[in-house]
């Protein structure tokens, strides 16, 4: 759904210019909050400097809805953004949430994953159409990201290093599918910040292993086998970290110790992903599927 400059996008529900909700003050849109581990230096003034990580984002919205002479339509909208903010499928999942989609003037439209923790209407004038709306939403992941998904599909090369060389001078040789075959790729992540992608295995493959080349960080699933037809899923993304089959099945056993899906992430540029895995029929495919990622909105 695109946005016009200064509305926001609650779960579906639009606000902001243009609609009967007035948006009048926003917070929590710059730095986000710190958790500070600094610890006292023992029988010396001053402390010791610990490492800095975000908190939650909260984002508060003071609104009023407009619709003068009509408190059924005011009605209405309360009970739209609450039909919206409300559903067991996001309250009662964890990692779970709404999107909340902002646009400016001069910037894209950007988003971020919450969870309501207020939506308070007052209806002392509500008989004449007007009803103030305070309303807070938390993003446990303070991080911006881009509003739209960027995917890239990498198959696997029988062809080693990129094919041949000329002059070609026999003997020849080509991977027969008993050796893991390796295909480079590369991914852009155009905004400011480190971006968490989601790898799609689709069979039929098996001992796959996953490399960002330039930290040498992998994902390493050596004892699984991927029949053709189905896919194995390893998303990174802070709030899920999670390797399921296609049918939601647990597959994060198949993980190597050393394979750290907490710091596989894209950096702000172009990074170089290498994918090596058994495929005799040279129809196994990876999927990556990314949201570029954003310091400011």
């Amino acid at each position: 759904m695109p946005l016009e400059d200064w509305q926001y996008d609650i779960g579906g529900v639009v606000i902001g210019a243009g609609t009967v909700v007035d948006v009048i003050e926003t917070t929590g849109l710059g730095r986000p909050p710190v958790r500070e581990s600094d610890v006292d230096q023992p029988s010396m003034d001053g402390q010791f400097a610990g490492p800095d990580y975000w908190a939650g984002r909260l984002v508060q919205i003071d609104a009023a809805i407009k619709t003068p002479g009509d408190p059924s339509a005011c009605h209405d909208m309360v009970a739209a953004l609450q039909a919206v903010t409300d559903p067991a499928s996001v309250r009662l999942v964890g990692g779970q949430g709404l999107p909340l989609r902002i646009k400016r003037p001069g910037r894209p439209v950007k988003r971020l994953t919450v969870r309501t923790r207020k939506l308070d209407p007052e209806y002392g004038r509500v008989i004449h159409g007007y009803v103030p709306l305070d309303m807070e939403f938390l993003a446990h992941d303070p991080t911006w990201y881009a509003d739209a998904e960027s995917t890239t599909e990498l198959p696997l090369g029988w062809l080693t290093g990129g094919g041949f060389a000329a002059p070609v001078t026999a003997p020849i040789y080509v991977q027969d599918g008993t050796v893991a075959a390796d295909r480079p790729g590369w991914v852009t992540n155009s905004g400011s910040a480190d971006a968490w992608p989601v790898f799609r295995v689709l069979g039929p493959c098996a001992n796959v292993t996953i490399i960002h080349v330039a930290t040498g960080r992998t994902l390493a699933l050596p004892t699984l086998t991927v029949p053709a037809g189905r896919w194995v899923e390893i998303d990174t993304r802070p709030g899920y970290r999670t390797v399921t089959w296609d049918n939601g099945g647990n597959a994060s056993t198949y993980l190597s110790p050393a394979s750290r899906i907490d710091l596989f992430s894209l950096p702000p540029g172009t990074s170089e992903m290498r994918w090596t895995a058994f495929d005799n029929t040279n129809s196994a495919r990876l999927r990556v599927t990314w949201r570029d990622a954003y310091t400011a909105l």
